[in-house]
């Protein structure tokens, strides 16, 4: 009979330090306006008329019938509000978000895409607000799908 033994031990648990993340920051009410005055102008001018069409009759498929922004702590959304036609559809209509502006400082922004993965995606990093707006007019993974 052979028996084998072993020096190996099972792996040791150990307290070890782990420090918080830092606080986001907290926007200015001054800065918050500007931003959601700038943001409400792109959203009117430029994704409304472009995206905002009349309802189709011809299938099921759900369709874009506003666009919007809010804010929710140092995030800027901007959203879209998706009517469901279809008789086998769970709710009448829902909200999707698909672009995030994330205030870092007075003069920097970081804009991210919401991802076919469920996951927002940080494309750009420390952006003045008219270089953030410019690439939303711009960039297409920017605007609604």
């Amino acid at each position: 009979m052979i028996t084998l033994f072993s020096n190996a031990m099972a792996p040791q648990k150990q307290w070890i330090y782990s420090p918080s993340k830092a606080a986001k920051p907290k926007v200015p009410e001054s800065q918050k306006a500007l931003i959601t005055q700038k943001m409400t102008e792109l959203i009117e001018q430029e994704f409304k008329p472009r995206y905002i069409k009349e309802p189709p009759t011809d299938h099921d498929f759900n369709y874009l019938v506003d666009i919007f922004g809010k804010w929710y702590r140092c995030w800027f959304y901007i959203c879209g509000t998706y009517n469901c036609p279809s008789p086998r559809a769970m709710v009448p209509s829902f909200e999707a978000k698909f672009t995030r502006l994330e205030y870092v400082t007075p003069t920097s922004f970081n804009l991210a895409y919401f991802r076919h993965t469920g996951q927002w995606w940080e494309v750009s990093t420390n952006l003045t607000l008219e270089q953030a707006l410019s690439e939303i007019k711009t960039n297409l993974i920017f605007h609604p799908h």
